[in-house]
């Protein structure tokens, strides 16, 4: 069975829906609080364990009652949380506002998760697994040890670099896949990304720096695809948005299991093209299906919601 390790946050999702979001200093009023679990590198994990892969999550949770709601959570999904440590802090928690289009307003609190350290990453079993998926809801110092243990051990490297925030050059050096969003492909490299044409540019930016594939969400736009030999642009699919909370999540996800399920990897080897190609497809699929349900994990769909989507 295909192994991906997922190495980031678990947070509880408190969501609220809204008619619109409130200007500075008013307040208006909004649907009953939900809370969800979340987190991006939960949601990628339970995205990736719902299409098939097995999936192994390390992170770090509070002493509050968020804690085993996001543990237990995890389980039921298929989600080995061994590694999951518990920490005196509160678990890390995000405010959500989604407004009647189906659009976002987050703020995070890292509780937890900024205490996810490299010790914590050594004690992960990289030689049973393929695929490393990383973001930026932990310690970037983390982050980057958990690439370069990746990397050492043969393993595939997929950064999300999200939330935004500059990277260490050494950071991008140990990352094969990046997967980034318009905005976050514009901070990374200083040039403004507005269309297909300048994400492109920016994302060529970024292969100097010795990432392998650069793969920009675009929303409604689909995908695009960047590698030294390639330059596609990938459609994604029409659906009636309600909530485009961990869409993002739902394509990395859903790219990951597809990626090791066509046996992809290395990412050099003949057939690459239409391998990335295939996956990315999928992923776009995977996301466009998340947002026609409300939530973050809730709304990630299973392997057989999106065969049944795209045939």
């Amino acid at each position: 069975m295909n192994k991906i390790l997922v190495i980031g946050s678990l947070n509880a999702d408190l969501v609220v829906k809204s008619p619109r979001f409130p200007q500075p200093g008013e307040t208006i009023s909004g649907d009953d609080l939900q809370i969800i679990p979340g987190g991006k590198g939960a949601n990628q994990a339970v995205a990736a364990a719902r299409h098939g892969a097995q999936v192994a999550m390390i992170g770090r949770v509070g002493s509050d009652s968020f804690a085993s709601f996001l543990v237990e959570n995890l389980n039921a999904n298929q989600v080995d949380t061994s590694h999951v440590l518990k920490t005196d802090s509160a678990t890390g928690t995000a405010i959500i506002v989604v407004d009647a289009n189906g659009q976002n307003s987050i703020v995070l609190s890292p509780g937890a998760n900024g205490k996810v350290s490299p010790a914590d990453v050594d004690p992960a079993s990289f030689l049973t697994s393929k695929l490393l998926l990383l973001q930026l809801e932990i310690p970037t110092p983390t982050v980057l040890h958990a690439a370069q243990q990746a990397r050492a051990n043969g393993l595939t490297v997929i950064l999300n670099p999200a939330p935004a925030k500059p990277l260490p050059a050494e950071l991008l050096a140990h990352v094969d896949i990046l997967i980034p969003n318009e905005s976050e492909l514009a901070l990374l490299t200083g040039s403004p990304v507005t269309d297909v044409a300048s994400a492109e540019v920016a994302a060529k930016e970024i292969l100097k720096q010795g990432v392998k594939t650069v793969i920009v969400t675009l929303g409604s736009k689909g995908a695009l695809l960047v590698t030294n030999t390639q330059v596609e642009q990938v459609d994604t699919y029409k659906v009636d948005v309600v909530d485009t909370t961990a869409a993002g999540d739902a394509f990395i996800g859903g790219f990951a299991a597809k990626l090791l399920e066509s046996n992809g990897l290395p990412l050099d080897t003949q057939g690459q093209t239409l391998i990335l190609q295939n996956a990315v497809r999928y992923g776009c699929a995977c996301g466009a299906l998340a947002t026609t349900k409300f939530g973050a994990q809730p709304s990630l769909p299973t392997k057989d919601e999106v065969t049944k989507f795209i045939t």
